[in-house]
Protein backbone atom coordinates (compact mmCIF):
# COMPACT_ATOMS: atom_id res chain seq x y z
CA UNK A 1 0.00 0.00 0.00
CA UNK A 2 2.79 2.41 1.16
CA UNK A 3 4.77 1.67 -2.13
CA UNK A 4 1.42 2.40 -4.40
CA UNK A 5 1.18 5.24 -2.69
CA UNK A 6 4.69 6.72 -3.47
CA UNK A 7 4.40 6.20 -7.12
CA UNK A 8 1.80 8.50 -8.22
CA UNK A 9 3.17 11.36 -6.23
CA UNK A 10 6.81 10.47 -7.74
CA UNK A 11 4.77 10.32 -11.18
CA UNK A 12 3.66 14.01 -10.43
CA UNK A 13 7.30 15.23 -9.26
CA UNK A 14 7.74 18.59 -11.04
CA UNK A 15 10.21 16.91 -13.49
CA UNK A 16 7.68 16.54 -15.93
CA UNK A 17 6.97 20.00 -16.16
CA UNK A 18 10.79 20.60 -17.58
CA UNK A 19 10.32 19.52 -21.30
CA UNK A 20 7.00 21.64 -21.07
CA UNK A 21 8.75 24.76 -20.19
CA UNK A 22 11.79 23.86 -22.76
CA UNK A 23 9.10 23.36 -25.86
CA UNK A 24 7.43 26.54 -24.90
CA UNK A 25 10.68 28.57 -24.83
CA UNK A 26 11.45 27.47 -28.36
CA UNK A 27 8.46 28.17 -29.25
CA UNK A 28 8.75 31.51 -28.34
CA UNK A 29 12.30 31.55 -29.91
CA UNK A 30 11.16 30.41 -33.53
CA UNK A 31 8.12 32.56 -33.19
CA UNK A 32 10.23 36.13 -32.61
CA UNK A 33 13.05 34.60 -35.27
CA UNK A 34 11.32 34.03 -37.94
CA UNK A 35 9.73 37.79 -38.67
CA UNK A 36 13.55 38.43 -38.76
CA UNK A 37 14.21 35.79 -41.03
CA UNK A 38 11.45 37.42 -43.60
CA UNK A 39 13.14 40.56 -42.83
CA UNK A 40 16.29 39.82 -44.02
CA UNK A 41 14.84 37.51 -47.19
CA UNK A 42 12.62 40.67 -48.19
CA UNK A 43 15.97 43.19 -47.86
CA UNK A 44 17.92 40.54 -49.97
CA UNK A 45 15.29 39.97 -52.06
CA UNK A 46 15.31 44.23 -52.73
CA UNK A 47 19.17 43.99 -52.89
CA UNK A 48 18.95 41.52 -56.00
CA UNK A 49 16.30 43.01 -57.47
CA UNK A 50 18.27 46.36 -57.48
CA UNK A 51 21.58 44.61 -58.53
CA UNK A 52 19.72 43.30 -61.62
CA UNK A 53 17.80 46.85 -62.69
CA UNK A 54 20.08 47.39 -65.47
CA UNK A 55 19.31 45.36 -68.17
CA UNK A 56 21.71 43.79 -70.74
CA UNK A 57 21.59 41.45 -73.68
CA UNK A 58 22.73 37.65 -72.36
CA UNK A 59 23.71 36.92 -75.63
CA UNK A 60 26.83 39.07 -77.46
CA UNK A 61 26.54 41.57 -79.60
CA UNK A 62 27.39 40.83 -83.21
CA UNK A 63 28.92 43.74 -85.21
CA UNK A 64 29.72 43.55 -88.61
CA UNK A 65 33.65 45.01 -89.48
CA UNK A 66 33.53 49.09 -90.43
CA UNK A 67 29.69 49.30 -89.92
CA UNK A 68 27.74 50.40 -86.50
CA UNK A 69 26.63 48.65 -83.54
CA UNK A 70 24.59 49.18 -80.54
CA UNK A 71 25.38 48.09 -77.09
CA UNK A 72 22.16 47.90 -75.55
CA UNK A 73 21.43 48.86 -72.04
CA UNK A 74 18.41 49.97 -70.23
CA UNK A 75 16.66 50.20 -66.68
CA UNK A 76 13.76 51.40 -65.11
CA UNK A 77 13.90 54.99 -64.19
CA UNK A 78 11.60 56.63 -60.88
CA UNK A 79 8.77 58.52 -61.56
CA UNK A 80 10.63 61.37 -60.33
CA UNK A 81 13.45 60.84 -62.65
CA UNK A 82 15.57 63.40 -64.35
CA UNK A 83 18.22 63.57 -66.95
CA UNK A 84 20.02 66.13 -64.17
CA UNK A 85 20.06 63.03 -61.82
CA UNK A 86 21.32 60.37 -64.44
CA UNK A 87 25.00 59.43 -63.86
CA UNK A 88 26.18 57.12 -66.96
CA UNK A 89 29.38 55.63 -67.56
CA UNK A 90 30.51 53.14 -70.05
CA UNK A 91 34.12 51.23 -69.84
CA UNK A 92 36.06 48.17 -70.41
CA UNK A 93 35.42 45.56 -68.20
CA UNK A 94 39.03 44.29 -68.13
CA UNK A 95 41.18 47.86 -68.30
CA UNK A 96 38.42 50.31 -66.71
CA UNK A 97 39.31 52.57 -69.92
CA UNK A 98 36.51 54.81 -70.34
CA UNK A 99 34.69 54.66 -73.81
CA UNK A 100 31.44 57.18 -73.00
CA UNK A 101 30.81 59.26 -69.94
CA UNK A 102 27.48 61.07 -69.20
CA UNK A 103 26.44 62.76 -65.94
CA UNK A 104 24.79 65.87 -65.48
CA UNK A 105 22.54 66.43 -67.92
CA UNK A 106 25.73 65.99 -71.15
CA UNK A 107 28.40 64.43 -72.34
CA UNK A 108 31.67 63.84 -70.04
CA UNK A 109 34.14 63.00 -72.65
CA UNK A 110 37.60 64.82 -71.14
CA UNK A 111 38.83 61.46 -70.20
CA UNK A 112 37.34 59.19 -73.20
CA UNK A 113 40.23 56.67 -74.88
CA UNK A 114 41.67 57.91 -77.68
CA UNK A 115 40.78 55.32 -79.80
CA UNK A 116 36.82 56.01 -79.51
CA UNK A 117 36.83 59.83 -79.94
CA UNK A 118 34.11 60.55 -82.42
CA UNK A 119 33.07 57.07 -82.33
CA UNK A 120 30.62 57.26 -79.64
CA UNK A 121 27.15 58.27 -78.89
CA UNK A 122 23.88 57.59 -76.47
CA UNK A 123 20.25 58.04 -77.82
CA UNK A 124 19.96 61.15 -76.26
CA UNK A 125 16.15 61.47 -77.12
CA UNK A 126 15.33 58.02 -75.11
CA UNK A 127 17.42 58.36 -72.03
CA UNK A 128 14.51 59.91 -70.06
CA UNK A 129 12.78 56.33 -70.58
CA UNK A 130 15.70 54.38 -69.21
CA UNK A 131 17.37 53.82 -72.67
CA UNK A 132 21.39 53.90 -72.10
CA UNK A 133 22.57 51.74 -74.65
CA UNK A 134 25.89 52.98 -76.49
CA UNK A 135 25.98 53.54 -80.26
CA UNK A 136 29.19 52.15 -81.12
CA UNK A 137 30.79 53.84 -85.09
CA UNK A 138 32.93 51.77 -87.48
CA UNK A 139 33.25 49.19 -85.86
CA UNK A 140 36.90 48.03 -85.46
CA UNK A 141 38.69 44.25 -84.73
CA UNK A 142 40.37 46.24 -81.63
CA UNK A 143 36.52 47.35 -80.48
CA UNK A 144 35.85 43.03 -79.66
CA UNK A 145 35.71 42.13 -75.67
CA UNK A 146 33.51 42.96 -72.70
CA UNK A 147 31.64 46.27 -71.98
CA UNK A 148 30.77 47.57 -68.86
CA UNK A 149 27.36 50.37 -68.34
CA UNK A 150 27.38 51.54 -65.08
CA UNK A 151 23.92 53.58 -64.11
CA UNK A 152 23.71 55.98 -61.04
CA UNK A 153 27.07 54.52 -59.75
CA UNK A 154 25.61 51.51 -58.33
CA UNK A 155 23.81 48.99 -60.58
CA UNK A 156 25.76 47.70 -63.71
CA UNK A 157 26.07 44.97 -66.17
CA UNK A 158 28.56 43.48 -69.03
CA UNK A 159 27.48 43.17 -72.58
CA UNK A 160 30.21 41.26 -74.80
CA UNK A 161 31.04 42.60 -78.28
CA UNK A 162 31.64 40.11 -80.98
CA UNK A 163 33.33 41.53 -84.19
CA UNK A 164 32.56 39.42 -87.72
CA UNK A 165 33.24 40.31 -91.12
CA UNK A 166 32.47 37.97 -94.38
CA UNK A 167 35.08 36.20 -96.54
CA UNK A 168 35.66 36.57 -99.81
CA UNK A 169 34.42 34.15 -102.50
CA UNK A 170 37.47 31.86 -103.05
CA UNK A 171 39.85 32.23 -105.65
CA UNK A 172 41.45 28.97 -106.88
CA UNK A 173 45.03 28.03 -108.98
CA UNK A 174 47.06 25.36 -109.90
CA UNK A 175 50.52 25.19 -109.25
CA UNK A 176 52.07 23.96 -112.05
CA UNK A 177 48.94 25.07 -114.15
CA UNK A 178 50.59 23.61 -117.86
CA UNK A 179 51.78 20.96 -119.33
CA UNK A 180 49.52 18.49 -116.71
CA UNK A 181 49.41 14.74 -117.35
CA UNK A 182 47.45 12.20 -115.58
CA UNK A 183 49.30 11.07 -112.68
CA UNK A 184 51.46 14.51 -111.99
CA UNK A 185 51.56 15.91 -108.67
CA UNK A 186 49.90 19.47 -107.97
CA UNK A 187 48.86 21.52 -105.89
CA UNK A 188 45.40 22.94 -106.12
CA UNK A 189 45.47 26.64 -104.07
CA UNK A 190 42.32 28.49 -102.62
CA UNK A 191 42.53 31.75 -101.32
CA UNK A 192 39.76 33.94 -99.61
CA UNK A 193 40.69 37.19 -98.08
CA UNK A 194 39.51 40.14 -95.04
CA UNK A 195 37.57 37.87 -93.02
CA UNK A 196 37.04 37.50 -89.40
CA UNK A 197 37.60 35.57 -87.35
CA UNK A 198 39.78 32.92 -88.29
CA UNK A 199 37.58 30.43 -90.99
CA UNK A 200 37.53 27.06 -91.65
CA UNK A 201 38.60 25.37 -94.28
CA UNK A 202 36.88 22.45 -96.23
CA UNK A 203 37.89 20.64 -98.97
CA UNK A 204 35.63 17.54 -101.38
CA UNK A 205 36.15 16.23 -104.24
CA UNK A 206 33.59 15.89 -107.14
CA UNK A 207 31.13 13.21 -105.13
CA UNK A 208 31.14 15.78 -101.97
CA UNK A 209 33.11 13.49 -100.19
CA UNK A 210 35.13 15.37 -97.51
CA UNK A 211 39.44 15.28 -98.07
CA UNK A 212 41.37 15.74 -94.98
CA UNK A 213 44.40 14.35 -96.08
CA UNK A 214 47.24 16.01 -97.85
CA UNK A 215 45.90 19.41 -96.67
CA UNK A 216 48.02 22.75 -95.58
CA UNK A 217 46.22 25.54 -94.05
CA UNK A 218 47.49 29.04 -92.85
CA UNK A 219 45.74 32.20 -91.81
CA UNK A 220 47.37 35.43 -91.61
CA UNK A 221 45.58 38.81 -90.19
CA UNK A 222 46.80 42.13 -92.20
CA UNK A 223 47.36 45.55 -90.03
CA UNK A 224 43.36 45.66 -89.88
CA UNK A 225 43.67 42.44 -87.92
CA UNK A 226 41.52 40.65 -90.83
CA UNK A 227 42.59 37.17 -91.59
CA UNK A 228 43.39 36.30 -95.21
CA UNK A 229 43.27 32.46 -95.38
CA UNK A 230 45.73 29.88 -97.56
CA UNK A 231 45.22 26.46 -98.26
CA UNK A 232 47.04 24.04 -100.54
CA UNK A 233 45.82 20.27 -101.10
CA UNK A 234 48.55 18.34 -102.90
CA UNK A 235 46.81 15.51 -105.09
CA UNK A 236 47.79 13.97 -108.38
CA UNK A 237 46.00 14.56 -111.70
CA UNK A 238 43.08 12.27 -112.87
CA UNK A 239 41.07 12.61 -115.69
CA UNK A 240 37.91 15.32 -115.13
CA UNK A 241 38.14 15.58 -111.23
CA UNK A 242 36.45 18.54 -109.53
CA UNK A 243 37.73 19.90 -106.73
CA UNK A 244 35.87 22.24 -104.00
CA UNK A 245 37.03 24.62 -101.38
CA UNK A 246 34.69 25.48 -98.74
CA UNK A 247 35.71 28.98 -96.69
CA UNK A 248 33.37 29.11 -93.66
CA UNK A 249 32.77 32.32 -91.15
CA UNK A 250 31.89 30.49 -87.46
CA UNK A 251 30.21 33.61 -86.52
CA UNK A 252 28.29 34.87 -89.89
CA UNK A 253 27.89 31.29 -90.08
CA UNK A 254 28.33 31.87 -93.18
CA UNK A 255 30.26 29.54 -96.29
CA UNK A 256 31.81 30.96 -99.48
CA UNK A 257 32.80 28.28 -102.17
CA UNK A 258 34.89 27.61 -105.35
CA UNK A 259 35.44 24.75 -107.69
CA UNK A 260 38.22 24.15 -109.94
CA UNK A 261 38.19 21.16 -112.68
CA UNK A 262 41.23 19.00 -113.67
CA UNK A 263 41.36 17.89 -117.40
CA UNK A 264 45.26 17.04 -117.32
CA UNK A 265 45.43 20.08 -119.81
CA UNK A 266 45.53 24.14 -118.80
CA UNK A 267 41.73 24.67 -117.97
CA UNK A 268 41.64 27.72 -120.28
CA UNK A 269 44.05 27.93 -122.91
CA UNK A 270 46.65 25.07 -124.95
CA UNK A 271 49.78 24.67 -124.22
CA UNK A 272 52.94 26.23 -125.86
CA UNK A 273 54.13 23.03 -126.92
CA UNK A 274 50.49 22.60 -128.60
CA UNK A 275 51.10 26.16 -130.74
CA UNK A 276 54.46 24.25 -131.49
CA UNK A 277 52.81 21.05 -132.71
CA UNK A 278 50.13 23.33 -134.85
CA UNK A 279 53.07 25.12 -136.17
CA UNK A 280 55.50 22.89 -137.26
CA UNK A 281 51.89 20.97 -138.57
CA UNK A 282 51.45 24.05 -140.96
CA UNK A 283 54.67 24.17 -141.68
CA UNK A 284 55.06 20.54 -143.07
CA UNK A 285 51.76 21.12 -144.47
CA UNK A 286 52.99 23.85 -146.57
CA UNK A 287 56.22 22.30 -147.50
CA UNK A 288 54.54 19.23 -148.99
CA UNK A 289 52.53 21.50 -151.03
CA UNK A 290 54.90 23.43 -152.45
CA UNK A 291 56.69 20.28 -153.16
CA UNK A 292 53.84 18.29 -154.75
CA UNK A 293 53.84 21.32 -156.84
CA UNK A 294 57.56 21.19 -157.69
CA UNK A 295 57.16 17.51 -158.39
CA UNK A 296 54.14 18.16 -160.72
CA UNK A 297 55.61 20.54 -162.65
CA UNK A 298 59.27 18.72 -163.23
CA UNK A 299 56.63 16.07 -164.20
CA UNK A 300 54.99 17.98 -166.65
CA UNK A 301 58.00 19.38 -167.83
CA UNK A 302 59.19 15.87 -168.62
CA UNK A 303 56.39 15.04 -169.88
CA UNK A 304 56.30 17.85 -172.62
CA UNK A 305 59.91 17.12 -173.25
CA UNK A 306 59.40 13.51 -174.14
CA UNK A 307 56.57 14.73 -176.29
CA UNK A 308 58.99 16.88 -178.50
CA UNK A 309 61.85 13.83 -178.55
CA UNK A 310 59.32 11.65 -179.47
CA UNK A 311 58.21 14.23 -182.00
CA UNK A 312 61.76 15.19 -183.50
CA UNK A 313 62.36 10.97 -183.76
CA UNK A 314 59.41 10.51 -186.21
CA UNK A 315 60.43 13.17 -188.03
CA UNK A 316 63.79 11.77 -188.17
CA UNK A 317 62.13 8.14 -189.00
CA UNK A 318 59.86 9.97 -191.67
CA UNK A 319 63.39 11.43 -192.98
CA UNK A 320 65.13 8.13 -193.29
CA UNK A 321 62.33 6.57 -194.58
CA UNK A 322 61.71 8.99 -197.13
CA UNK A 323 65.79 8.51 -197.89
CA UNK A 324 65.45 4.88 -198.06
CA UNK A 325 62.10 4.97 -200.72
CA UNK A 326 64.38 7.80 -202.69
CA UNK A 327 67.48 4.67 -203.55
CA UNK A 328 66.07 2.39 -205.01
CA UNK A 329 64.81 5.40 -207.41
CA UNK A 330 67.88 6.27 -208.30
CA UNK A 331 69.50 3.13 -208.87
CA UNK A 332 67.19 1.99 -211.39
CA UNK A 333 67.74 5.29 -212.68
CA UNK A 334 71.45 4.86 -212.84
CA UNK A 335 70.65 1.63 -214.16
CA UNK A 336 68.40 2.56 -217.33
CA UNK A 337 71.32 5.30 -218.32
CA UNK A 338 73.79 2.99 -218.00
CA UNK A 339 71.83 0.55 -220.29
CA UNK A 340 71.23 3.74 -222.67
CA UNK A 341 75.12 4.58 -222.75
CA UNK A 342 75.78 0.76 -223.92
CA UNK A 343 73.21 0.75 -226.50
Amino acid sequence: MTGSRHLPQERRFPLRRTPRGCAYVCFLTQALLVPRMLLALGVLVLSLAGATEVQVPDEPVVALFGQDATLHCSFSPDANFSLDDLTLIWQLTDTKRLVHSFSGGRDQLLDQGGDYANRTALFYDQLAQGNVSLLLRRVEVSDEGSFTCFVRDSSSAAVTLQVAAPYSKPIMYLEPNKDLKPGDLVAVTCHASRGYPQASVLWQDGQGSNITENITTSQVANEEGLFDVHSVLQVLVEPSITYSCLVRNPVLQEETRASVTITGQHPRFPTVALWVTVALAICVLGLLIVLAYVCQKKIRESCEEEEENAGTEEQIEEGEESKTALQPLKSKESKDDNEQEID
